[in-house]
């Protein structure tokens, strides 16, 4: 799981980054009100844990932003404030959960999880189809015809990347962004190899839904079933 810290407390920032690294998740952390919009329209989110108390733009703001673009991405808000109606305004602003400060580590990663298993749970419900194929992310299986087979996870978020966009061309910088995140060191070549993964696994399903190369740019997933 990919998350987005947004806290201008740089001692909690740094602390928690720490503690949340070591229980195997993967975080940016920003400073900034106008700098966790930009990170968080980015998309490549799993969950972001946002302070109301920001410079430049606070946290309501930025929840407000994200959730007028469309972006369904689950946050947990933060602030040194307990009163009733700071809990009002940030839920009814499209926070998902609210913590109050200060708050022990141990109920902050309990949050998390529960976040984590309403993603699963959703997705469970939700497979993603495009031509003939079927994919539950929930399971990492993607089957045609009755007939399936595992993918690993990057596997499994590449293809569904793909099957979001449907028809249009997905742009290698895109598919670094949401797979590895913006600040990694991934290569062109890291996209090549799970691309070429995922050719052989439909291949495998005798699927008619194919990845094609786009010359410069990236990848389009198409439907050519035979005529």
């Amino acid at each position: 799981m990919r998350i987005l810290f947004v806290e201008d407390e740089l001692h909690l920032t740094e602390a928690l980054t720490q503690i949340l690294k070591k229980n195997n998740y993967t975080v940016d952390a920003v400073h900034d009100g106008e700098s966790g919009l930009d990170y968080a329209l980015s998309n490549i989110y799993d969950l972001i844990i946002l302070d109301i108390m920001l410079p430049k733009m606070d946290g309501i703001n930025i929840l407000k932003n994200i959730r007028k673009e469309g972006l369904s991405t689950p946050v947990i808000l933060l602030t040194a404030k307990g009163e009733i109606s700071d809990k009002v305004i940030g839920l009814d602003s499209g926070a998902d959960d609210y913590l109050a400060k200060p708050f022990a580590t141990e109920e902050l990663l309990a949050r998390i999880r529960a976040m984590s298993r309403r993603k699963w749970e959703v997705l469970e419900d939700n497979s993603l189809k495009f031509g003939d194929i079927e994919l539950n992310p929930s399971n990492l299986k993607l089957s045609r015809g009755g007939k399936e087979v595992k993918l690993i996870l990057k596997e499994n978020d590449l293809l569904a990347l793909f099957i979001n966009r449907k028809n249009a061309v997905t742009p290698k910088e895109l598919i670094i962004e949401k797979l590895w995140g913006i600040d990694s060191n991934a290569e062109y070549n890291n996209v090549e190899v799970y691309v070429s993964f995922l050719r052989k696994k439909l291949a495998f399903l005798h699927s008619a839904v194919i990845i094609s190369t786009v010359r410069g740019v990236g990848y389009i997933l198409e439907y050519q079933p035979a005529k």
